[in-house]
């Protein structure tokens, strides 16, 4: 045998040793980050269980914005740093719609039409601070973001597609879109918080010392409804096929006759839809205010990267595991460090598994 020939053999056998290496090396690291978040959810159900609720309800509300997230990086490839403001956008569309409150020259002023006028409309429904007349605006909100991400696809991202632009092209084009829409908002709302219902409202005792409202069980509800409804619709619809198709190989997928066109109308449909409805559960959750999606943004990424990009029950679990942390870490230090616990979970993630915990776009 030739020295070349031996050369090659010896470097095929260590290649295979390598990635057979790398391969132990990156299960190893998953089973290790899996069995972290085991015990932190664990610890804090038992020992911190006000606290690690709160969190769940955090994460669900964060879950459906990283898988609105996820779901765009999965089919267009680019990190939408608009969404955090979208989500809020959303959350001031239902408020428009349901008060028609707008900034006037002294005072707020209203345009004469709301959701508030129908009758009944503020009704509370059992327990809740608020009417049919909410959940009206949550829908038409949804609906009205699904056409404004589509109309904004049409008027910038579409033609940049058209030039092939790069990804760093894709990112500075969604920041200067961010920056309108909070322009937008404080333009048409004003700096100041608004929340959907006035006034203070009561919470209840549940079992194990937790102390919820009722508005808070209807956010996690709500949460989780909409995340099982997006999961149908991709694993168990021949519209959710074509989307994963068109996520793992485009080129693929638009010579196998899948229309990319209208995937990717879908897609911002979908995505516009659950920035909406994240929007508004975090804003009855805390309040409205035009700066809470740019906050907004590091936990929606650590989350979706944690969970793998491109992966939406990745970004599920990711939400979840962020929502818990953040809450939690308040035992250990001031809320204002909370998106400081987000930055810590991004950077670790990057560092120990890029492709997150079901391995994602790298």
């Amino acid at each position: 045998m030739s020295m070349s020939a031996l050369a090659g053999r010896v470097t095929d056998t260590l290649s295979t040793a390598f990635g057979r290496f790398r391969g132990l090396g990156d299960t190893a690291t998953a089973v290790a980050i899996w069995g972290l978040i085991g015990v932190l959810f664990v610890w804090a159900a038992l020992a911190e269980t006000q606290l690690f609720v709160v969190g769940i309800i955090v994460g669900g509300v964060l879950a459906l914005g990283a898988i609105g997230l996820t779901l765009i990086y999965g089919i267009l490839r680019f990190g939408n740093f608009a969404h955090g403001d979208s989500l809020m956008f959303g959350a001031y569309m239902a408020f428009l719609f349901l008060s028609g409150t707008v900034v006037g020259e002294r005072q707020d002023t209203s345009i004469g039409v709301s959701l508030r006028d129908l009758p009944g409309a503020t009704h509370r429904l059992g327990d809740l601070t608020f009417g049919y007349g909410f959940i009206l605006a949550i829908a038409l909100a949804a609906v009205a973001m699904a056409l404004f991400s589509i109309a904004i696809d049409r008027l910038v991202y579409r033609p940049l597609r058209r030039r092939r632009s790069g990804i760093v092209i894709f990112a500075v084009a969604s920041l200067g879109i961010a920056f309108s829409m909070r322009a937008l908002m404080l333009i048409i709302w004003g700096p100041g918080p608004r929340t959907y219902v006035s006034g203070i409202h009561r919470a209840r005792e549940y079992p194990f010392d937790i102390v919820l409202k009722t508005d808070q069980v209807f956010i996690i509800g709500a949460a989780l409804a909409m995340a099982v409804i997006v999961y149908c619709l991709l694993f168990y619809t021949k519209l959710g096929k074509a989307m994963r198709a068109m996520a793992d190989n485009p080129d693929l997928a638009l010579v196998s006759g899948i229309n990319t066109d209208r995937i990717i109308v879908w897609t911002w449909a979908i995505g516009g839809s659950l920035m909406a409805v994240a929007g508004v559960l975090l804003a009855l959750q805390a309040n409205l205010k035009p700066e809470l999606g740019f906050q907004l943004l590091l936990p929606l990424f650590a989350a979706a990267i944690l969970g793998g990009l491109g992966k939406p029950q990745g970004a599920f679990i990711g939400a979840m595991v962020v929502g818990v942390t953040q809450e939690v870490s308040v035992e250990f230090f001031s809320a204002g460090y909370k998106p400081g616990v987000a930055f810590v979970i991004l950077v670790l993630i990057l560092l120990v598994r890029p492709r997150g915990l079901f391995g994602g776009s790298a």
